[in-house]
């Protein structure tokens, strides 16, 4: 058995979870000394139960192991193990990194410089246009968006990564041949030509919710700062806030309106400690000095920027569209602080409204449009 058929077959052991993968490495050395190892010496690795044992020594395994490396190559994943160069550096440092990651797409050296963008699967319009709008400026200032493809905030921050012409990472908790949710197929094409899908879980692992907790650790652990958007006091997102913390990682939060529901959570994690998020600098201006020494953070001249999209935008009707937030501004505010006329302000609106840049809302107020 070679070593990459070795590495895959020891995580296919049934009952060999991180921790324990780690133990028979610090203990054996490699996989291929774990599967010659005496029985006697495997009873002793704690966490190693006796029917694991079993499986290590069967012919079973390397028939599995090999039949499913063919599967992978069939449906163009890769396998990367822990301790290689291709190994995410960041996630490599974790008290419990996976031993074996399968990646559908590319993992390259500028991942380094990413923000995990988690919250609510039932968020709010609200919610959801804050977490566009924020991972398409990140995405805008070259930095990787990480998410977990689920519904609400995580895809968003995915569709904003994406329309800011940046890369991003979702971390599954399911086999990377099963898709969950099932209407996210085609964002996870575009995920995987953009940057990469990548799951600790063999192919085939069901969407069981013990699972995610798990994941988490990856989401928070791939990145330099994680930043929650909309979550409740009991939210999925809570715990990898924690798991951040514990991995010395910065936490964010993105306030919402007071005494909307969905919003305790990230108003708890404000009042413990975390950086108020109003806007992608916040973020940023926090993590620079993380990646001090390293390549230069170039921002990224997207498909998505309104320069890129249309050159041709006048200087009146970028300054309009700077202006422009998330937030319903009314034409006559609009027109007030950038000193134009109500007249000039509309035109400068009705142009911007055609190019896809501008959304009117009913009374003449405006925002961004970020569906565009």
């Amino acid at each position: 058995m070679d070593a990459d058929l070795g590495w895959l077959a020891l995580t296919l052991v049934p009952g060999i979870g991180a921790r324990t993968f780690h133990r028979l490495i610090q203990r054996f050395g490699s996989p291929e000394q774990v599967f010659t190892a005496h029985r006697s010496y495997l009873e002793q690795v704690p966490g190693l139960k006796k029917g694991s044992i079993d499986v290590i020594g069967s012919q079973a395994l390397q028939e599995t192991a090999e039949k499913e490396m063919l599967r992978l190559r069939s449906l163009g994943i890769r396998t990367i193990q822990w301790g290689t160069e291709e190994y995410p550096a960041f996630l490599c440092n974790i008290s419990d990194p996976p031993p074996l990651l399968y990646v559908k797409g590319t993992l390259v050296q500028e991942d380094e410089r990413s923000v995990a963008v988690v919250g609510s699967r039932q968020a709010s319009a609200y919610g959801l246009n804050v977490c566009k709008k924020l991972c398409r400026e990140l995405a805008w200032q070259g930095w990787t968006v990480v998410s977990g493809m689920a519904r609400g905030i995580d895809s968003a921050a995915h569709l904003g990564a994406l329309k800011g012409g940046g890369r991003t990472l979702a971390v599954l908790g399911t086999g990377l041949d099963v898709m969950y949710p099932r209407e996210n197929r085609k964002l996870s094409q575009q995920i995987a030509a953009s940057g990469a899908i990548i799951s600790e879980f063999p192919l085939g692992t069901p969407p069981e919710p013990g699972n995610f907790p798990v994941r988490n650790r990856i989401i928070s652990g791939l990145a330099l700062g994680v930043v929650v958007v909309e979550a409740a006091t009991k939210s999925g997102s809570l715990i990898t806030a924690r798991m951040a913390l514990e991995q010395d990682r910065q936490v964010f939060a993105v306030p919402g309106p007071i005494g909307r529901p969905g919003v305790e959570g990230t108003h708890r994690l404000i009042k413990e400690g975390a950086k108020l998020v109003e806007r992608a600098e916040d973020v940023i201006e926090e993590l620079v000095p993380m990646v001090a020494g390293r390549s230069p953070l170039e921002p990224v001249v997207s498909k998505g920027s309104p320069t890129s999209l249309h050159p041709e935008l006048s200087e009146r009707e970028k300054q309009l569209w700077e202006l422009l937030g998330m937030d319903p501004v009314h034409i006559d505010a609009i027109a007030r602080q950038l000193e134009f006329s109500v007249p000039q302000t509309a035109e400068l609106l009705l142009r911007l409204e055609i190019r896809g840049l501008v959304k009117q809302l009913p009374g003449t107020f405006f925002t961004r449009d970020f569906h565009s």
